[in-house]
């Protein structure tokens, strides 16, 4: 009777462990290929720019987490958002996270109607060329989103 009851429980460790895998490989073939993420930021940096630089290291986090060769990420700035790379002009933390995020192949975007209505130039935001400036940074990020992309607000 033991020896019936020993094989019983080797038997359903087995089946579960041939139910884990096949769960696992499931869930792994349908994992995207590519993570499709949109960071939003329009918000004020805070003291030294504090919540800027944790934004980055958030984008950084989820680059570590998958690899930046399954990322295809875009920070979307509008409204205050744009004092992110104001800040990264004389804030060297903030500069090098941008920097680093930029040759990770991370997107930085900005809000053509911010720009407008705030008086700025885009050339005096850190490392921003024309066609970095999308019309209108909300509409941009519907757009991303209908395009697949998961919204985050760090």
């Amino acid at each position: 009777m033991k020896k019936t009851s020993l094989t019983a429980v080797a038997t359903a460790i087995a089946l579960a462990g041939m139910i884990g895998a096949a769960t696992f490989a499931q869930a792994a073939e349908t994992t995207p290929g590519k993570h499709k993420v949109v960071y939003h930021i329009n918000y004020a940096g805070g003291d030294k720019g504090k919540l800027y630089e944790a934004a980055m290291t958030n984008v950084q986090n989820h680059i570590s987490a998958v690899g930046a060769d399954k990322a295809d990420i875009k920070v979307v700035m509008h409204g205050l958002g744009l004092d992110m790379l104001m800040d990264a002009k004389t804030n060297d933390s903030i500069r090098a996270k941008i920097s680093s995020l930029k040759n990770q192949q991370v997107a930085f975007q900005v809000c053509g109607i911010a720009l407008e209505r705030r008086k700025i130039d885009y050339k005096n935001l850190y490392d921003v060329s024309e066609g970095d400036i999308v019309p209108s940074g909300v509409a941009e990020i519907a757009k991303l989103q209908h395009q697949g992309y998961a919204y985050i607000k760090p």
